[in-house]
Formats: structure tokens, C-alpha cells, sequence
């Protein structure tokens, strides 16, 4: 609506009068009328008007530009590019700026929109066949301009996707050229390419899969049998297809870069997610790094022809951590939610990838079929014409006096269709006049070089071929078969699998994040934050992570990490909170109101509503909180009661294991401890998990020890296990399994501390002239370090032992080849187990040999030969004579197997009070 419109009217017009002075104005319409614009019948027209208008441009954007016809998987400016590309075709490279301009005779949308086409269409590598800088989609580049650039029709498109004689023509836009409705493609070439559209209303995005598997579920499907197909991307990375729901709206694709370790200390990327490319996966690492999520010096795009982006981390920082936060904070792991939108019977429709491939291998095989048939039209009217050639020649027709007499062209028709009559049954059809006409322009050199023989052997070979077609479309799926094996068989090498197919472990961006803040708490003011630099100092945190606080009353919650929030007073106890940990467990004592008894219970928290208030407590005015601890591996601890001065008390001093009392939820009310006023509670000793072996990780790249599954596990640790360290100047010790534990970096072997584990050594001897000498030994550890290669004093001049190679193996076998002067000896086997005995770690060992060695190498153990008779059960061959046979439950005569007492389990009983003092008044 004009600016000049008054507000209350609406102009409607409806004609336009003769004696009009300014047409353009209202005004000049014989039945102009101001119309007020709340007029029902004035919108409804507007509404009517913008219904029909934009549904027209709807369906035009969504027909006609941005979504892929079903039938042969393209785009109509792909479809007319291709045509156009076909016009052209001459065997040589064409001027893309030159394709473009043809191309427009065809597509009313510009030369920008047909360049940019053109380029994708060529940088899948699959129907255009590219010279010159087309970009890359590696680093984002762009193509060079039109005008330097070439293309022309791959070999593939040319077998695959062309035949005027099957195709649907319709007028182009301005009318002056014919155009394709549909191309006659015989393949898959939508799921091979892949497509990406936004219209009005509703978007498309199939993505590309691998030629040779399509193929492959081409044939399968022929043959009725079951197929999978999955994406196959050219930048390669890995996929999760877990969710991937068959490609149809409402399924997800979890893709991944490829990370490797070229050292502790560097990252490198070499394979990149389908849709990124290096620049953009590049920035988003740099991003993460300045948000402080990961923690890296320096991040280098070294891309060229392939993919390399390397990550250079700061000191201390775990590579395997790292690389979980890559993919939890950047772009290395992304979620491509597919849309198989297509058209089909001139509307769009929502199907899955296999719909797809069943709907294109039914067309496949149709276009086949329909091939068959025009190639056996040609030949029968071929067969047909050289019958009639032949009879006309050999029986003279040319000669007849009538023919030559014959006054009009008709009467001469009429005469050699009256001479062809007898010959109609051993015809293909029946003789029209245009076949009449197509003899008598037979020349007469033609005539006069007609051979029988050859002519025979022309129509034999038509009829055989003839022959070979109906055979062919009697057995049309096994035809269409073959031709995707064809195809496969022909371009399949030049398109392998790049995109690994995996499942993905669920990365949870709390535990991968760095702690990059620090937390601190005001328990005066009551405030909690990483901004309060001044104050007590809590732990160190990420953005990322939730904080517990318990307070002494006993109510708790859990909060977002924040720069300053106000929790109030009394806190007790402020942690960083770990959902779905288990194995921290809370010890507590509470007194129930102001002169309740006091209870004791042990809980966990597994999770909670953020901001909400819990209670340990049972919610009676007046508790409050006696005995609190956070135990991060289950340890119970033994706790010392004073109780307040009674002289009905015998003593007032008593002492209580937490591991006596079971962990319960988090709203359990605990087991009763007294029903007399405490004075105090304090720790007595310390104790042990109640929670049995928790597994423990090292990681080489920090030299520490983790919960979180990064490096090299070590195995499931008790209370009791150590971990034996050894190093690599022979020097070992052991050490429990806390996480603070920092260790060397010269560390030959770490792992849990068997006692009884022995180990073998081959070295050089410093006291011994340097003779290589075999030592089979325990390895006595001690929290104190201690050496095993070179017990006593170093040799001359500071030189100690060398060690050659340590193993654990239970026998084991070397091959020891000897070199120098003594290289004729050849090699020699030994077995360790009989060489020498076990002796201390102290012990020198035995000297191996005297001669010159080029090498020891340790040989694979063998592997041990099954007993085909110990593999059976053995049989009871007799019956023990003991009292305790007689307790044993009898076995029932009538049934087939025996029946053993199991003994009846205790009923539930309820909470038991654990008066642990009546018994002392």
C-alpha cells in the first residue's frame, strides 16, 4: 500500500474508464471507490490475492529451483546444465564462461546462479570431468573465474545419463529450444551426489553415499534381498549411523574428524567433517582455545593438498583429554540431521534413502526395457526394409514393363505393392507406401553391387540380435543386474569407501572441559564465585561444571558455576559436583531437631535439580549437621562419639565405623547412633572403600593417574594394591593410586604391583667387562626407590649397566644372533625358564655368552597344545567317605536332575536402632 494511502481507506479497482486522464491514479477508474479498510469483503480480495500469489511462488521455488526431481535426481539448473553440456560435446574441454552463456537459453535465472551449479556439480567428481582451479572443498577456496576454467562430460555421464530416444521433451521458458523434462538416468545418481536445497516452506539435504555400495544395494534389491545404505563423504572423517533412520526426516548423523597423536605434545588433523572445511574447523579450535575450554599454544592450519591441521598443547595437558574436548567443544564432531525431500508426480514428498534407490533401480530398469524395445523397433524395420530390398531386387520389380511404363508415381506404388503381395506373410508387417517410396530411391549402383550372400548374412546377424534382445527382456532384473555390476566393475576403483563407520561414546563436555577458573568462597558475606580472587580458595573449575554446597543445618543444593552468587552462611562443605558418581559417598552424623537423637547414614548423590533444596536431615526445626565427610572413593572412617557428661554413663567416649553402615539414598533417614546429647564427634582413624576395586588409568602425556579412562589402564584397585614404577635407569618403587600422584618421565613400565610376578632382564654387565648376562629375579619394591640393574657400586669412571630388554613373560624364549668376528656361530635359541633360576633382585645373573652379538630379540611364546582327552569332564571315579556327605540334600529318585537345598533368605527386616549405649547405663 502507498504511503499516500489514507489510513481508514483501502483503494479498490475494478475497471479502468475510457476518459481515464492519468491511468495510473486511482482516480481515473469508472468505478474507483474509497473502500474502509475494515471493509470484510476489501481483505478477503487482498487475502485471496496474497494466498494465490505467494502459493504460486512457493511452488515455483520449490518445483522449479531448490528441491531434486526423483526421476533422475537433479535440479533443473543441473538438468539444463547437463543439456546444454550435451549441445556442446564434441569430445574436447569447454570455456565454463561458455557453458554458462549456452546454458542460459535454457535456465531464466542468470549467469551467477548457473556458475555456482556448475562448480559444486564439478567438484563432486562424478558427471563433469574439470581443468583448471575449481576450488577446493578441503580449505574453502573458490574456483577461478569462469573464463579460465574447462569442462566436459565425463565418460560415466555420457554411458549414464543421455538418450534422446527415452526422453520427455518439453519447450524451454522463452520457447525457442526444447529442453528435458526429466533425464534418462540409469543410476542412483541422487544418493550417489547428494543434494541440498532450502525452498519455501520446507528445505532438502540428501547426503552423498558410496558408489560401489549403491551398486551393491542395487543388486541386492533386484534380487529381493535386504540392503543398508550409509553416507560416504569426500572429506572422509568417521560416522555414527546409529540414528541415521534410513536417511528420512527426524534421523541424525553424529560425524567426526580424524585425530592423531604426533607426539605428547601435538595434535594433528587430517580428516575433516562432511560440511567444514579448514579454515572454519580451524577457527572454531581457536575459539575454544580463547574461551578457555581447551588448553593449546598455538593451532596451525598446514593444509595444502591434503588436510593437516596440527594442535600444539600447553605443558601438562593430556592429548587424550584433549582430543575429547576437540570434539565436545569444536567443530571436529558435529550432528547433519538428514531430509530426503524429493518431487515426485509434480509435489514434493518426505522419503527414506532406500525409497529412494528402489524408486530409481524400478526406473533404471524401466529405461533398460524401454531401450530394449527401441532398438528392437530399429531392427525389425532394418530386417524389414532388406526383405523388401532383397525381393525387389532379386524378382526384377525395376525391370517389370509396367514399372517402366507407368504413368504417375502412384501407379508405379500400385504396381510393386500388386508384385510384393505373395511375399506378405514372410514379412515383418505389412508394405506402406513410404516403404514403396524408400525402394525407388534405391540408385542403381546399389542394384548393380547386391550380393545374396552378404544380404543373407546381414539379416541373419538382425535376426540373431533380435533373438538376444527378446532374451534379454525375458530376463530384464538379471539385465539390470549386470549393468550395475558393469558399472560398478568400471568406475567402482576410482570411488572407495573414505568415510569410516563407527559408534561414537558419548563425550560429556563437563568431564572434557578444562578447569580454567578457579572458585572461591566469601563464608562471611556468603558468597560463592571464580571473581572472588581475594577470598578462600575452594578448588579449581570450569565454566562448565555445577557446584554442591552443604550447609549446617543440613539443607544442600547444587548451582551453576558463576563469577559471584550469593549461597548464604553456614556453609559446611562446597565441592565441584560430578553427575552419576557413584563412588562418592557422604558419611554423616545429624541430630534431629534441637533435642533429637542423632543419626548417622551414608549416601551418595547421583543427581539433582539444579537450584532445588535437599535435606540430610529429616526436616525437623533445630537439626543440625554433627559429622560430615566426602569420601571420593566410598572410604568409611571410624569416628570418636563424645557424649555430654552423664553420671548415668559408664564412660562417655565411643567409637563407630562408618563401614558398619550401609549406603542408602540420599533420602534415607539413617540408622539411630544415641539417644543421648553429644557433646562432639571427631575422626579417629582413617578407613577404607566399602565400594570394592575401582579402575585406574595413567597417562602418559601429563604423567598422572585418572579415573576418567584417558591413557593406560592399569587395571581394578583395592585398598591394599600398589603400583609398581619402574624406570628406565633400573630404579623402581611403588606408589598407592591417588590422582595426586605426579610421576617421572623416564618410566619403562608402570602397572598394579604383583608380588609374585617374575621378570626377566638381559644387560651388559659393568663389572664384568660388559658381557651380557640374563638375571631372573621378583621384584622386591619398596616405597623407597631401589636398583635392579645395578645393585652395587657404578663402574669405572661412572658407567653403569645397559640394559638390552625387560620382560614379564612366565618362559621366555630369545634368539640370539651373533655378529663381528663371530658371525659364522649364526644363532642360537634360548629358553630362560632352564638357563638360569629365579634368584634376588640383587643377584649379578649368568653371563649369556663371550662371543660378539649383532642382536637378542624375544620369541613368541608357543602356544600350548589342547589334549583332546583332558578336555572332557572327568569322570567321579569315587565316593569321598566324609560326615559331611550325609548333610548334603538328597537327590529325588523321580527327577531328571538333582535338586540342592538352597538355605531360605532372612526376611527385610526394617532399620535396626543401633543403641550402641543402653547397655552402658
Amino acid at each position: 500500500m502507498d504511503n499516500e494511502t489514507r489510513d481508514d481507506e483501502i483503494l479498490e479497482t475494478t475497471g479502468t474508464p475510457d476518459n481515464a486522464e492519468n491511468p495510473e491514479s486511482p482516480a481515473a477508474h469508472s468505478d474507483y471507490k474509497p473502500v474502509n479498510r475494515f471493509d470484510a469483503a476489501a481483505v478477503h480480495h487482498l487475502s485471496g490475492m496474497y494466498q494465490n500469489w505467494f502459493l504460486d511462488y512457493a511452488s515455483y521455488v520449490i518445483l522449479e529451483r531448490a528441491v531434486p526431481h526423483l526421476g533422475d535426481g537433479l535440479k533443473p539448473v543441473q538438468r539444463r546444465i547437463l543439456h546444454s553440456m550435451k549441445r556442446m560435446d564434441d569430445g574436447r574441454y569447454n570455456k565454463v564462461a561458455n557453458i554458462v552463456g549456452h546454458t542460459m537459453q535454457f535456465h531464466p535465472h542468470g549467469d551467477a546462479s548457473i556458475g555456482d551449479a556448475l562448480v559444486q556439480m564439478g567438484q563432486k567428481d562424478l558427471l563433469i570431468d574439470t581443468q583448471g582451479n575449481w576450488g577446493n572443498i578441503l580449505t574453502g577456496s573458490s574456483a577461478a573465474a569462469p573464463r579460465y576454467i574447462e569442462a566436459r562430460l565425463s565418460k560415466f555421464a555420457l554411458d549414464t545419463v543421455f538418450n534422446p530416444k527415452t526422453t520427455e521433451w518439453k519447450m524451454s521458458y522463452d520457447g525457442r529450444n526444447k529442453e528435458p523434462i526429466t533425464l534418462p538416468v540409469k543410476f542412483p545418481l541422487l544418493l550417489a551426489q547428494g543434494a541440498e536445497g532450502i525452498a519455501v516452506g520446507l528445505s532438502s539435504k540428501i547426503l552423498p553415499h558410496n558408489f560401489c555400495e549403491i551398486c551393491d544395494a542395487a543388486i541386492s534389491y533386484l534380487h529381493d534381498q535386504p540392503f543398508r545404505l550409509y553416507p560416504d563423504f569426500p572429506t572422509s572423517g568417521s560416522i555414527d549411523v546409529s540414528k541415521y533412520n534410513d536417511g528420512q526426516r527426524g534421523g541424525v548423523l553424529k560425524v567426526r574428524a580424524k585425530i592423531e597423536k604426533i607426539d605428547q605434545k601435538t595434535l594433528v588433523i587430517r580428516e575433516i567433517p562432511f560440511s567444514k572445511n579448514s579454515e572454519t574447523l580451524q577457527d572454531s579450535i581457536v575459539k575454544a582455545v580463547e574461551k578457555g575450554k581447551i588448553k593449546a599454544r598455538k593451532v596451525e592450519d598446514l593444509t595444502a593438498a591434503n588436510v593437516e591441521i596440527q594442535v600444539h598443547l600447553a605443558p601438562g595437558v593430556s592429548s587424550d583429554k584433549t582430543i575429547d574436548a576437540l570434539y565436545a567443544f569444536t567443530d571436529c564432531e558435529i550432528n547433519i540431521s538428514p531430509n530426503c525431500c524429493v518431487i515426485e508426480d509434480n509435489k514434493p514428498q518426505f522419503l527414506t534413502v532406500s525409497d529412494v534407490l528402489r524408486h530409481s533401480v524400478d526406473r533404471t530398469k524401466d529405461l533398460i526395457r524401454q531401450e530394449l524395445e527401441i532398438r528392437k523397433g530399429e531392427l525389425l524395420e532394418q530386417y524389414h526394409f532388406q526383405s523388401l530390398e532383397r525381393i525387389f531386387i532379386e524378382e526384377r520389380i525395376y525391370k517389370d514393363k509396367k514399372f517402366e511404363q507407368a504413368p504417375t508415381v502412384d501407379a508405379v506404388c500400385e504396381h510393386i505393392d500388386e508384385r510384393l503381395t505373395p511375399y506378405y506373410p514372410s514379412l515383418v508387417r505389412e508394405v506402406t507406401k513410404d516403404d514403396i517410396l524408400k525402394l525407388l530411391e534405391i540408385k542403381m549402383q546399389r542394384i548393380l553391387k547386391f550380393n545374396k550372400d552378404k544380404a543373407d548374412e546381414l539379416m541373419a546377424r538382425i535376426k540373431a540380435e533380435i533373438e538376444e534382445i527378446d532374451r534379454d527382456l525375458a530376463n530384464l532384473t538379471e539385465v539390470t543386474a549386470n549393468w550395475f555390476q558393469f558399472l560398478k566393475d568400471k568406475y567402482g576403483k576410482d570411488h572407495p569407501r573414505l568415510t569410516e563407520i563407527r559408534n561414537f561414546d558419548t563425550i560429556d563436555s563437563a568431564k572434557v572441559a578444562e578447569a580454567n577458573q578457579k572458585l572461591y568462597i566469601n563464608r562471611q558475606d556468603g558468597f560463592l564465585g571464580t571473581g572472588l580472587k581475594k577470598d578462600e580458595f575452594v578448588c579449581n573449575c570450569s565454566d562448565l561444571d555445577d557446584v554442591i554446597i552443604f550447609y549446617k543445618e543440613g539443607k544442600y543444593k547444587v548451582i551453576r558455576v558463576a563469577e559471584k552468587v550469593f549461597v548464604g552462611k553456614n556453609v559446611l562443605y562446597v565441592a565441584v559436583f560430578k553427575k552419576n558418581d557413584s563412588r562418592t559417598i557422604y558419611n554423616t552424623v545429624y541430630r534431629d531437631g534441637k533435642k533429637g537423637y542423632c543419626y548417622i547414614k551414608r549416601f551418595n548423590v547421583t543427581s539433582m535439580t539444579r537450584d532445588k533444596e535437599y535435606d540430610i536431615t529429616q526436616g525437623t526445626p533445630g537439626s543440625k549437621v554433627m559429622y560430615f565427610s566426602a569420601n571420593p572413593n566410598g572410604e568409611a572412617e571410624i569416628i570418636k562419639v563424645t557424649l555430654d557428661p552423664n553420671p548415668r554413663l559408664k564412660k562417655i567416649f565411643v567409637d563407630k565405623d562408618f563401614s558398619e553402615v550401609m549406603i542408602k539414598g540420599r533420602a534415607s533417614k539413617g540408622n539411630l547412633l544415641t539417644k543421648f546429647p553429644v557433646h562432639r564427634i571427631g575422626l579417629k582413624s582413617h578407613g577404607h572403600s566399602t565400594l570394592g576395586g575401582r579402575k585406574v588409568w595413567y597417562d602418559p602425556d601429563v604423567n598422572r593417574l585418572n579415573y576418567d579412562e584417558h591413557g593406560q589402564l592399569l587395571g581394578e584397585f583395592f585398598d591394599e594394591d600398589q603400583i609398581l614404577v619402574i624406570l628406565q635407569n633400573g630404579e623402581c618403587y611403588l606408589s598407592n593410586f591417588d590422582i595426586n600422584n605426579h610421576y617421572e618421565e623416564n618410566i619403562l613400565r608402570i602397572e598394579k604391583y604383583d608380588p609374585d610376578k617374575v621378570w626377566t632382564a638381559i644387560l651388559y654387565d659393568v663389572d664384568n667387562q660388559g658381557y651380557p648376562y640374563i638375571k631372573r629375579f621378583l621384584m622386591d619394591a619398596t616405597k623407597k626407590k631401589q636398583n635392579w640393574l645395578s645393585p652395587s657400586d657404578t663402574g669405572k669412571n661412572g658407567a653403569t649397566s645397559q640394559l638390552i630388554l625387560l620382560t614379564d613373560t612366565p618362559s621366555p624364549r630369545f634368539l640370539i644372533t651373533y655378529g663381528g668376528a663371530d658371525a659364522f656361530r649364526g644363532s642360537e635359541e634360548v629358553d630362560a625358564a632352564q638357563f638360569i633360576m629365579v634368584k634376588g633382585y640383587k643377584a649379578k645373573g649368568k653371563r649369556l655368552t663371550t662371543y660378539q652379538l649383532e642382536s637378542i630379540t624375544e620369541l613368541n611364546p608357543p602356544e600350548p597344545e589342547e589334549d583332546p582327552e583332558t578336555t572332557e569332564a572327568p569322570e567321579i571315579l569315587e565316593i569321598i567317605d566324609d560326615p559331611k556327605v550325609a548333610e548334603t540334600p538328597e537327590i529325588s529318585e523321580d527327577s531328571d536332575s538333582p535338586e540342592v537345598a538352597v538355605p531360605t533368605p532372612k526376611k527385610h527386616q526394617p532399620e535396626q536402632e543401633l543403641t550402641l549405649f543402653d547397655d552402658e547405663v
